[in-house]
């Protein structure tokens, strides 16, 4: 029943936008550029980085909502990271256009608790992501200094064809031309014990004839 309200309600604001565009007390709003270079003037490039911000504003607020199945969270984590790439690309912008250096001079992106919000080669943790399976323990990794011990699951899990060593005949050729290269030698010496042998069974024959 909620949901038929939510999907009603959106209904209607999309007909009362388009009721306020045809009557022009709004303007369709201007789409951002897909790319940073493509705007050449200062003024466009803030207004665009703080377009950004204000999205990545409403991406964190809605990372913590209680709720977002997993699967949600983890591309509510997804998008607000693409958003921090943009904005980065916005701010390289503003500096080739002449303007202040935000990455400097800029605070640094915190948590609710004023922490430094926590991330991994890059990629940070918002919200209830940062409570996903295996980012509690990359943290706590982290926070340690000491490397995690993984669990029997996770060893199993990440044992393939390769463990048992499938595939390995693949590896640039070397192990096949070894093998060849042996099994050619072994050839080789059964065919001279083979043929000393009739040597010797030859020899045998004349002497018993004499």
């Amino acid at each position: 029943m909620a949901r038929n309200q939510e999907k009603a309600q959106s209904m209607l604001y999309r007909f009362r936008e388009a009721q306020s565009l045809e009557s022009g007390l709004r303007k369709p709003k201007e789409r951002r550029p897909h790319l940073a270079s493509l705007v050449d003037t200062l003024d466009d490039a803030e207004k665009w980085r703080r377009d950004v911000i204000r999205d990545i504003t409403r991406s964190v607020s809605k990372i913590h909502d209680l709720s977002l199945p997993e699967t949600q969270i983890r591309d509510a984590n997804d998008e607000i990271n693409r958003l921090l790439r943009a904005k980065a690309h916005w701010e390289d912008r503003i500096v080739e256009l002449g303007g202040p250096d935000y990455k400097k001079i800029g605070p640094k992106m915190l948590d609710h608790q004023g922490r430094e919000v926590p991330g991994n080669r890059g990629y940070k943790y918002f919200g209830r992501a940062k409570d996903l399976p295996g980012v509690r323990e990359l943290f706590e990794e982290q926070a340690t200094g000491r490397p995690r011990k993984a669990t029997k699951a996770e060893l199993l899990r990440r044992i393939d064809a390769a463990y048992f060593g499938y595939g390995d005949e693949n590896d640039d050729g070397e192990l096949l031309e070894y093998e060849r290269s042996v099994t050619e030698k072994r050839i080789r010496k059964l065919r001279s014990a083979h043929d000393a042998t009739l040597e010797d069974s030859d020899s045998g024959d004349a002497d018993a004839e004499t």
